[in-house]
């Protein structure tokens, strides 16, 4: 499926019906039997030298895969926890496409630093109300495009732009859109950026957005789905 262009209705398909802390769960069930594995070899019967000390930097290489995952694990259960602790719809209006242009001038330097452009298609006029506080969604747009960026191809670009549907769509509302040209060497499923992901995917669902992801070859299309906003343009 080739990604809508901005500004056209959208069309999507479902990715995974898995909640991130779900994912991230499923993630550390193969280092964890990886590293029982490697144990059960290095005790089934002799070894050289060398052999145990390869064992001993896959056993090393694996438990810091692990702990990278409960980093993540834990953060997405932190937020979990300070949800349910507050328990209440936060009364703060936030206004998410400043927040997005603030955050984009700030990764400015990063971009530039791995040769990437930074588009935003929407106008210094574009809002998109969010009932959500202010820090919150900051922490959460910021993670989200620092880990974009360390995806994303050096000489690429990444584009970033407001999509409004119909009021007749089954999936009519305001959606922010980010695209952008994937680099093969950091694609990997349990590497930092991805992890990080998942984090920002999990802070964006906790303010009741949802959260789809697509590819088409190296094009890939991260749409975010925003409840209980309006958009203006003045």
């Amino acid at each position: 499926m080739i990604p809508a262009q901005i500004g056209e209705p959208l069309v999507f398909a479902e990715i995974t019906c898995r909640s991130p802390l779900a994912q991230l769960l499923h993630a550390l069930n193969q280092p964890l039997t990886g590293l029982q594995c490697s144990m059960e070899v290095a005790l089934a019967g002799s070894r050289t030298p060398e052999q145990y000390r390869q064992g001993l930097r896959d056993g090393l290489a694996l438990t810091e895969r692990m702990r990278t995952l409960v980093e993540a694990i834990r953060e997405v259960a932190d937020g979990l926890e300070e949800d349910e602790d507050k328990n209440e719809v936060p009364n703060e209006m936030t206004d998410l496409a400043t927040i997005v242009r603030e955050t984009v001038n700030d990764l400015k330097p990063v971009a530039e630093s791995k040769v990437i452009r930074m588009e935003i298609e929407f106008d210094s006029s574009s809002i998109l109300v969010v009932r959500a506080g202010r820090q919150k969604l900051c922490g959460i747009v910021f993670r989200m495009l620092d880990s974009v960026l360390s995806l994303a191809a050096e000489g690429s670009a990444v584009k970033i732009g407001i999509v409004k549907t119909g009021a007749g769509s089954t999936q009519s509302g305001d959606w922010l859109r980010v695209r952008w040209e994937a680099n093969d060497e950091a694609r990997q499923p349990s590497s930092r950026p991805e992890l990080a992901l998942l984090v920002a995917q999990a802070g964006f669902e906790r303010c009741g957005a949802g959260w789809q992801r697509m590819w088409d070859g190296k094009q890939e299309t991260l749409s975010i789905r925003l409840p209980g906003i309006s958009r203006k343009n003045s």
